[in-house]
């Protein structure tokens, strides 16, 4: 590509529509490449022949009012040609029009390179052009550079747009020699390039199969493996100038799937995993058949379980374990299969163990005590403590050297550790000093697991620059990880001190101090963790099932010995798990402690330490459920009030009742009582379920139960009626409240109709949290048990078709009354005044007249319900 400008002629102005070339065209044959090129150079202008660049906009092209335009407004209105000896006033204008390429291709021209733009690279134009080489560029090509405002592009190559500019693309799997020719064409005309063979400079592979060294090259180096389709398809927007073909959203339909011509069967998994499996390899592009085909590719191993192969495989068919499988769909690009042989296990340490377990019972001492050291050694990873158990005579521990240091070798040096640690002198230390031992164990086994969660999983999640993009974003990772790596660090430092202690270990050594150094850090810690676990475990969940790389890499790495065949769930449970059993083995310590030893006193003070924390996890643990089941009120109860959501408020207790009086609903009526810590929400059962809530993300929630009739404070109920079992009332409580809008009290009667609540138990957490709102210790002075009689509360007769039927007609009285404006019939005068003074007083209500013929209307309706009855 050539770094100058074209240059006009002494006394022309210098044109700002030009392209790089100096020279005519046909001397750049020896180039691939094309670019945007700057001004012209100083050294160029003295060496090569000064030319003018012309446009010939040429049939369809020069009916385009947006090209024309473009040619001559904006940064492009400097342009203009000189006039060189010529009459045509064509020449005086910003560009040149023609129908007939004919007059301007024929022979050469000294005076001037021209550059024609064709609408079409299908037509005999093109070819007539193309066979003379002249230049040729496309619509797209001038309004591009029109909007960018630089000089054309020079190309040895027609150039109809730029939507592959500086791309560079590789080809690999073709057999269709015409169909590579055209592919190339169409990159070429789209302003990219092509290479031969690939290196760092390609940017794109275009493949047919997933097989082949440039596959893998670009697998390795991250290069985006793409299929034909994709070049196509760019072609067909290439009139669009502002698209290009790299963008990431375009590109993704055209992904090479990482089994595309893949043929796998499976050895050794479940017939769900199998299905499972097969299922995805057809998602990402492979078939899959019976085991033993011989059409087969590969054949993916579950190495835990199969012992054998059950045939010997062909030198075609790759043997690999299932790691192989997962890790193509996570790097959504087939993997390398050198790095996944499956290969049957059996390493020398295990074949020297069935070589000696084969033996008959040895009759020797010296073949049992080899037999046992072989076992340790094979079981060392499982060792209680890699500590050796402190001795207490000097002796004893010569002699026993002194009988098994039979030479200086390095494996006799390290048979002899082993041996010691597993020798039967274990069993004469303190058994203070044994759990002590197993403290250490435990926590270095729960650092391990802590570990492993971090660097087989959050790790290589976070990473940057993953394969194929990432994997979560990275407000999952938090929530599925959350407080983890601060867990990790405290148990780091709590097994340091730990193996130190035991380093040094004596009877008078602290292992309380340890705990209560690192209480306050565990209150910070864990309760974060342990309460949002749920909503950990559902984000796996959630995520497993709709992210397939991510259910690819739970596969890859729950399958690695570290996690022990244990899911990501079943790891990050341990955290719940963990204060726990540290407080039983604190406990145990405590217990083989003297009372004179120090640490029998901090032991305690460090397990009431391990307690508060514990606590402070099921306290926040408990607001959090709380805050959930607030939640799930306001969706049950249809119109709930906004309010009811507030950060100090938690769900108490909730009972279902019946509605014994006028008020807060009709008598009859199926009522709920919502308790929270400080106000009480009533709602009555819906009649009709009309409508549906929808959510945002499109899941239809079910309907509400429940219709909202009042959310009233606690501080507004004065009095806890508990009213005795009676012939006419059974299991009814009743509230005295006082509302700010009304100027006497209110009496809300209930009867309480689910079997699992304890009314004296229900009344008593009612008074309590009453008392706790108006700041009174005294709450059982709030209950008040009485008489159902002078408050006129009864519950005979709820459930029968005439009550039943009353309820109806008192519903559509109501319906009349509102109708017809009727006016509202007082509160009864008896229930007043023993609400009022605490005592009841005959009083004659008074009504208000009524219409005649409504009232013996619904007189005569009731009688002819209650007789049908």
């Amino acid at each position: 590509v050539m770094a100058d400008s074209s240059i006009v002629t002494s006394g022309m102005a210098r044109s700002i529509l030009v392209d790089s070339s100096v020279y005519d065209s046909r001397m750049a044959e020896t180039t691939k490449d094309h670019g945007f090129l700057g001004p012209a150079m100083d050294d160029a202008e003295d060496m090569l022949p000064r030319l003018e660049t012309r446009i010939i906009l040429v049939g369809e092209a020069s009916r385009n009012d947006l090209l024309i335009q473009a040619l001559k407004v904006g940064y492009w209105c400097t342009y203009r040609f000189p006039k060189v000896n010529k009459t045509n006033d064509d020449i005086n204008k910003p560009c040149l029009m023609t129908d007939s390429v004919q007059e301007f291709a024929d022979g050469e021209n000294a005076e001037f390179e021209s550059v024609y733009v064709l609408a079409s690279f299908d037509s005999p134009d093109y070819s007539y052009l193309y066979e003379r080489d002249n230049r040729i560029v496309g619509p797209p090509v001038i309004l591009h550079c029109a909007a960018k405002e630089e000089p054309l592009p020079f190309s040895c190559r027609p150039l109809y747009s730029t939507t592959m500019i500086n791309l560079s693309l590789c080809f690999t799997g073709f057999r269709d020699k015409e169909e590579v020719k055209t592919l190339v064409n169409l990159v070429h005309h789209m302003g990219g390039t092509i290479r031969k063979d690939f290196s760092t400079k390609v940017t794109h592979l275009i493949a047919y199969s997933t097989h082949g060294e440039k596959y893998k090259l670009a697998v390795c180096m991250g290069t985006p493996i793409l299929t034909p389709s994709w070049i196509r398809k760019a072609w067909d927007s290439r009139d669009y100038v502002s698209f290009q073909a790299d963008d990431e959203k375009f590109r993704t339909d055209f992904k090479v799937p990482p089994f595309q011509d893949c043929v796998l069967s499976f050895l050794g998994f479940s017939e769900e995993d199998k299905a499972n499996m097969e299922e995805r390899t057809l998602k990402h592009g492979g078939t899959s058949l019976e085991l033993g085909d011989e059409r087969c590719t590969h054949m993916v191993v579950e190495e835990n379980s199969v012992k054998e192969l059950p045939f010997t495989p062909t030198k075609k068919l790759y043997v690999v374990k299932q790691e192989w499988f997962w890790g193509s769909i996570q790097m959504d690009a087939r993997a390398g299969e050198s790095m996944y042989f499956y290969e049957k296990d059996e390493s020398p340490a295990m074949k020297k163990a069935e070589s000696l377990l084969s033996l008959n019972t040895p009759n020797s001492n010296r073949k049992r005590r080899r037999l046992r050291d072989t076992l340790a050694q094979l079981t060392k990873q499982t060792e209680i403590s890699p500590f050796p158990p402190p001795r207490k005579r000097p002796s004893a521990e010569h002699s026993m050297g002194s009988l098994l240091d039979i030479s200086n070798t390095p494996d006799n040096c390290k048979t002899l550790a082993v041996i010691s640690v597993s020798t039967p002198m274990l069993t004469k230390q303190s058994a203070r000093w044994q759990v002590t031992k197993e403290l250490h164990q435990t926590e270095s086994n729960y650092v391990d697991i802590l570990n492993t969660i971090l660097k087989l999983f959050k790790i290589p999640l976070e990473k940057e620059g993953q394969v194929g993009g990432p994997i979560l974003a990275q407000e999952e990772i938090k929530t599925i990880f959350g407080s983890i790596p601060d867990i990790y660090d405290v148990h780091r430092k709590i097994k340091a001190d730990l193996e130190e202690l035991l380093n040094d270990w004596s009877e008078d050594k602290s292992v309380g101090n340890i705990i209560l150094k690192y209480s306050k850090e565990m209150l910070k810690t864990y309760p974060s963790f342990v309460n949002f676990f749920e909503m950990s475990k559902d984000t796996i969940v959630k995520c497993e099932k709709l992210k397939p790389r991510f259910h690819a890499f739970l596969k890859i790495n729950q399958s690695k010995p570290e996690c022990g065949r244990q899911t990501l769930v079943e790891l990050l449970i341990r955290p719940v798990q963990r204060l726990p059993s540290v407080g039983l083995l604190l406990n145990d310590i405590k217990k083989h402690t003297s009372d004179d030893n120090p640490d029998k006193r901090t032991l305690e003070r460090a397990i009431e330490a391990l307690k508060e924390v514990m606590t402070h996890i099921n306290e926040d643990k408990r607001k959090t459920e709380g805050q959930k089941q607030i939640f799930d009120v306001v969706y049950e109860v249809d119109g709930c009030p906004a309010n009811l959501l507030s950060s100090h408020r938690s769900l108490v207790h909730r009972v279902e009742t019946i509605a014994l009086g006028d008020q807060p609903c009709d008598r009859g009526e199926q009522v709920t009582l919502f308790l929270f810590n400080d106000c009480l929400e009533i709602a009555r059962k819906r009649h009709k379920v009309i409508s549906t809530f929808k959510s945002p993300v499109g899941q239809t929630r079910p309907p509400a139960q429940l219709k909202h009739i009042m959310l009233m404070p606690l501080s507004q109920i004065r009095k806890v009626l508990d009213l005795q079992d009676t012939e006419e009332c059974v299991n009814a409580f009743a509230l005295v409240v006082h509302p700010p809008t009304e100027q006497e009290n209110l009496l809300f009667s209930f009867q309480l109709t689910g079997e699992e609540t304890v009314k004296s138990d229900w009344l008593r957490t009612l008074c309590r949290h009453v008392a706790n709102t108006i700041c009174r210790a005294d709450s059982d002075d709030l209950i008040q048990r009485t008489s159902p009689e002078p408050l006129q509360v009864s519950t005979k007769d709820m459930d029968s078709t005439l009550s039943k039927a009353s309820r109806a007609i008192k519903k559509t009285s109501k319906k009349v009354t509102r109708v017809f404006s009727f006016n509202k019939t007082p509160k009864r005068v008896i229930q007043r005044a023993f609400m009022a003074n605490g005592t009841t007083e005959e009083m004659s209500p008074s009504y208000p007249s009524r219409l005649v013929f409504l009232g013996v209307a619904l007189e005569t309706l009731t009688h002819s319900i209650g007789s049908r009855a």
